[in-house]
């Protein structure tokens, strides 16, 4: 990171920080329609345009992940029509574009794909989307097809990477929504990569489940609640005869504790929140990855107020691997299969401005601080040896466009 970059950083954290305590929101910019189907929708012709324009910078110094920058913008175009008073269908498509880029690798697009074997597209990452939201009862509903994912899911960061809002394909298969008074459930199974017979890939899904219970009475100010998420990513397959590896791997990660939201009694609309968790993970089948077990313990203090968000975390793991998320949670470097950590600390900081502009407008800036401590670092040249303490940046700006419309009514 250049000195320049630097000292940009320090005056937005050191300026917005201050602000933050009197001032904040949730970011508006990765929230998803609301997954209800209502009654008097029935017979609604409608058209929704979803797009997102970004700019993301990673400046990173920890051995674990390089720094990259993500320019670009994706657009998801679809036409709903709700034929019954518990059924919606959604269908379009979802486009994905960087600036400077004029061919993109063919694949799924979980992490960026490397241009491989040189079969690429032209323009657009493209994807089509179909979603089919079934309400079977007041609180419960099925979605096939296109679901309602990534931060929809409310898994702590972690085992989840907020950067999948931006490059990643929309997650695709079986998902199961709960909502009731004492307890929030979010099930779901995203098939990432279908295989053929004969085929030389491997089958690729990921199977989670994201549940708050509520045991706090309704009318407490302090509402407790407990998380529980999982996440199980599987690789494998019997009919890829083809494929070079065909070994089966299988991922986990968990995470369970407490937290609590506190909204004050002010002028302006104050909520503050307290997060304690546990993860785990485990190698439930392969050697693909370097630790067969390992834990993490993470902490969150955070405010919002008016149009501000402040955070700060620490985080400690032991052999932990996140599968979803940011490898800066992580113990094991993605650039060199042989490079980890020993128990790395990191605290981490946040502070976002986020507005709504209008109905389906809104904007928001945001920057993050990882600051891993000082740990003793393997790599293969050298050993273990005494590693430095790493200050990680991100920072960002987005756009998010999601207006609905009425188009006809039978």
């Amino acid at each position: 990171m250049t000195k320049f970059v630097r000292i940009l950083a320090t005056l937005f954290v050191g300026i917005l920080l201050p602000l933050c305590l009197h001032a904040q929101t949730d970011s508006l910019v990765y929230i998803t329609p609301s997954t209800q189907v209502l009654p008097e929708g029935k017979g609604e012709l409608r058209g929704a345009v979803d797009a997102m324009v970004f700019m993301r910078d990673n400046e990173y110094e920890s051995d674990l992940v390089k720094g990259y920058t993500l320019p670009g913008m994706w657009l998801a175009p679809t036409l709903s029509y709700q034929p019954l008073r518990n059924l919606k269908i959604e269908a379009g498509a979802h486009l994905l574009h960087f600036w400077g880029a004029n061919r993109y690798p063919i694949g799924s697009y979980r992490v960026l794909p490397a241009e491989g074997d040189g079969k690429t597209t032209r323009a657009f990452h493209a994807m089509p989307v179909f979603r089919a939201n079934m309400q079977l009862t007041q609180n419960f509903n099925i979605v096939l097809g296109t679901l309602y994912g990534k931060s929809n899911h409310g898994l702590i960061a972690p085992l989840y990477n907020e950067e999948h809002n931006l490059s990643s394909d929309p997650e695709t298969g079986l998902q199961f929504l709960w909502n009731i008074p004492w307890m929030k459930l979010d099930a779901w199974v995203s098939w990432e990569d279908f295989i053929f017979k004969n085929d030389d890939q491997q089958e690729s899904f990921v199977f989670g489940l994201s549940t708050r219970f509520r045991p706090s009475r309704r009318t407490a100010r302090a509402q407790w609640y407990i998380p529980m998420q999982a996440i199980f990513r599987h690789e494998g397959g019997e009919i890829n005869s083809e494929a070079e590896d065909r070994s089966v791997k299988t991922w986990l990660n968990a995470a369970t504790g407490a937290g609590v939201d506190i909204p004050l009694r002010t002028r302006i609309p104050v909520k503050l929140n307290f997060e304690g968790m546990l993860a785990y993970y485990s190698q439930q089948s392969g050697t693909a990855l370097p630790f067969e077990n390992g834990y993490g313990l993470y902490a969150k203090a955070s405010a919002q107020v008016w149009r501000f968000g402040i955070s700060a975390g620490y985080w400690y793991c032991k052999d932990f691997i996140s599968i979803l998320g940011n490898p800066l949670y992580g113990a094991a470097s993605t650039e060199n299969a042989q490079t980890k950590l020993n128990e790395p600390h990191t605290v981490t900081a946040r502070v976002e401005y986020a507005q709504q502009l209008g109905k389906g407008f809104s904007w928001a800036v945001h920057a993050d601080v990882y600051n891993q401590l000082e740990t003793d670092v393997f790599k293969p040249e050298t050993g273990w040896a005494r590693g430095k303490s790493a200050c990680n940046f991100a920072a960002g700006i987005c756009l998010r466009i999601n207006p609905d419309f009425l188009l006809k009514k039978f």
